[in-house]
């Protein structure tokens, strides 16, 4: 008998059990936007930062601020990011901290964003080339950094940030971080 027939059924149950390990992955409860990183557990990337709005230079003391943060990368070219930002701004009223990262835009639509849209952010990062992205492995906007009061990170989660992700995922570990300092 021909060995290359046998190939298609090799190939097929290689992707069939593929599948099923992915499956068995999310009923166990593991978030498929919940990416890996290899900077949990560890401080934000030190990078040569400025503000958004004055254009003045930002240090990495905006992430230590003895309180739980969110980091939210996003982007006016980002359908995903407009959809999220009225409930950014929703957690803004309920004194969450947030720091924004401008990512690979224009800083004259982003001040107009966020003029028109309100500002959720205390801090707005411009990251026009998307340096600071890069060192975040960011894969595109939005993703959202949950980080200690000492600038470290604890989660990296990929889209839109809505009352299900925070109530579920994000909120408990704010709290549990926010009990911790």
């Amino acid at each position: 008998m021909n060995k290359k027939l046998f190939l298609p059924l090799i190939i097929f149950l290689g992707l069939v059990i593929a599948f099923v390990v992915q499956l068995q992955r999310n009923a166990q409860g593991d978030d498929p936007k919940a990416l890996e990183s290899a900077l949990v557990g560890k401080p934000m990337p030190l990078r040569q930062m400025t503000d958004l709005f004055e254009n003045k230079p930002l240090g990495s003391e905006i992430f230590q601020q003895g309180k739980p943060i969110l980091v939210n990368v996003w982007a006016t070219w980002c359908p995903t990011c407009y959809a999220e930002h009225q409930y950014l701004n929703e957690l803004a009223k309920q004194n969450v901290t947030i720091i924004g990262i401008n990512y690979k835009d224009q800083s004259d639509k982003a001040i107009k964003w966020l003029k028109n849209l309100n500002n959720p952010y205390q801090i707005v990062i411009n990251d026009e080339k998307g340096a600071l992205g890069l060192d975040l492995g960011v894969y595109g906007a939005p993703e959202t950094f949950v980080l200690d009061g000492n600038g470290v990170i604890h989660y990296r989660y990929a889209g839109d940030v809505n009352e299900k992700v925070w109530t579920q995922t994000l909120k408990p570990l704010y709290d549990k971080l926010a009990g911790e300092n």
